[in-house]
């Protein structure tokens, strides 16, 4: 016998990952060699952001995009972009969950495949590899909420 909701019980949600893809990719190594020949401190930094479209009925892309920067002596060593994205089919889920849903589990879905990607092309490009640590992006979601209420609100959190 099939389980199917009756009229006034709650339809339980559903996320399935129809598809994960890399959208872009770029690798730059404008003074590649002067690693090899002076003192190797890096200097490296980091900038990851994501954003979601709907592209159908249920349907929708969440693009992960990764930046990294390093430079050497002043000098830009590398420059990575990685634009991971995927296809999220998602039905039953109230539009208050929708966002959430989006902004967390998504990223979360797509995150090991950028973390992947950015080691395995400073390897090949002949640098260090870099194991991005674990991103908490249930925490960045809740902040990105609270910022835009206290926006809302007209409120400015006080820098001291």
């Amino acid at each position: 016998m099939s389980e199917q909701a009756q009229p006034g019980e709650a339809q339980q949600g559903r996320v399935e990952t129809r598809r994960i893809y890399l959208r872009d990719l770029s690798f730059e190594s404008p003074h590649a060699t002067e690693g090899q020949v002076t003192q190797w401190q890096p200097d490296i930094n980091l900038n990851i952001n994501h954003q979601s479209s709907k592209q159908g009925e249920q349907l929708y892309e969440v693009r992960l995009r990764c930046t990294v920067t390093c430079r050497n002596n002043k000098k830009t060593a590398y420059l990575l972009e990685v634009d991971q994205a995927g296809l999220f089919f998602i039905t039953g889920v109230p539009d208050s969950q929708l966002k959430t849903i989006l902004g967390t589990f998504c990223p979360n879905m797509l995150f090991p495949y950028i973390r992947e990607a950015v080691d395995n092309l400073l390897v090949k490009g002949g640098f260090p590899p870099l194991m991005l640590a674990p991103v908490n992006f249930d925490a960045l979601y809740a902040q990105s909420v609270k910022d835009k209420q206290q926006d809302q609100e007209g409120e400015k959190p006080v820098v001291h």
